[in-house]
């Protein structure tokens, strides 16, 4: 009984100094810190899998406080508001052998919650938004790069088209902050999701299927949000309502991100129903992402995938 016992404090235990660990990488190196910031609520799901929610919240107790110890209290205090209730509700998704969307879908709105809470936290303690102070350190940035184009003599009239385009795109940038927030989410819970699959089937725990990208479909509703978005936008840009215009233009690029992923899955289906090779499917997906017009016309033909279904008829006209 006593060994019983002892398997979960024990394991619990080195689950929590990984993250401790994580944290400090995600802290003190540069590099390696974006990754280990990604990945920080991983040992967490893996001991709520294992031991269940209540060793899950007591080792994220004690990481903090080790955390505000060897850290800093104010970023050990937002990096556990952030990340752990995602890691504790994925933990516990699996754990109850949740279907993979209700696991995700759960994960999702926790880490939006999360990070809002994490935001407001640090504007309490300190009168500023952090969204913003990210904004104004990528112009700085951007403003010491063109300072360094003017002392090299660079043409004057193309710094200044430069700075007009970087003005134009910090400004869409300060429009599409809540888009930002949600895509924030949406990777932190994507990755904790797939690496959490990948590492519990290694440890031997059955955890749900994911499925082949050329089987991804997202619901129509991102069609019918991205015709309401186009008139809000039109709506808020003729009228000067700002608000109406500013939610507009994050729900259509929500929705034109969407389609994206579908559009990618459909080119996907398509191209390994013709066996192409996987060295030429890659160069074609960086040809379309780093192509404007073709992420364009591939994220509108995702979005009408959504409600034809593509595949479907396209599988159908195969099996005649």
């Amino acid at each position: 009984m006593n060994q019983h016992r002892i398997t979960p404090m024990t394991e619990s235990g080195l689950l929590a100094a990984l993250t401790v660990i994580l944290a400090m990488i995600a802290v003190y190196l540069p590099v390696l810190g974006m990754f280990a910031a990604l990945i920080w609520s991983l040992p967490i799901v893996v001991l709520v899998v294992r031991h269940g929610l209540r060793w899950g919240i007591m080792a994220v107790l004690i990481s903090g406080i080790i955390m505000a110890l060897l850290i800093e209290p104010l970023l050990s205090l937002r990096m556990v508001i952030a990340f752990a209730p995602m890691g504790l509700l994925l933990g516990l998704g699996f754990r109850k052998g949740w279907p993979g969307m209700k696991i995700f879908g759960v994960g999702l709105l926790a880490s939006l919650l999360s990070l809002l809470a994490a935001f407001a936290l640090v504007f309490a303690v300190t009168a500023v938004n952090p969204l913003n102070l990210q904004v104004d350190a990528l112009q700085q940035s951007f403003d010491a790069v063109f300072n360094l184009y003017e002392e090299m003599g660079l043409d004057a009239k193309a710094i200044a088209d430069g700075r007009q385009l970087v003005a134009e795109g910090m400004v869409m940038v300060q429009i599409l902050i809540p888009l930002v927030v949600i895509m924030m989410g949406v990777i932190y819970t994507a990755i904790g999701y797939l690496a959490g699959v990948k590492v519990l089937r290694r440890l031997g725990h059955a955890v749900p299927q994911v499925l082949p990208f050329a089987q991804w479909r997202l619901p129509v509703f991102f069609l019918y949000l991205f015709g309401f978005a186009m008139v809000g936008i039109y709506w808020g840009g003729t009228r000067q309502i700002q608000p109406l215009y500013q939610l507009s233009m994050n729900a259509n690029m929500l929705a034109i991100f969407a389609g994206l992923i579908q559009g990618l899955a459909l080119t996907h289906c398509v191209l390994s129903h013709y066996r192409v090779s996987r060295l030429v499917r890659i160069l074609l997906y960086v040809i379309v992402l780093t192509n404007g017009f073709l992420a364009q016309l591939v994220a509108l033909t995702g979005l009408f995938d959504m409600l034809f279904d593509y595949r479907r008829r396209f599988s159908a006209q195969g099996k005649k």
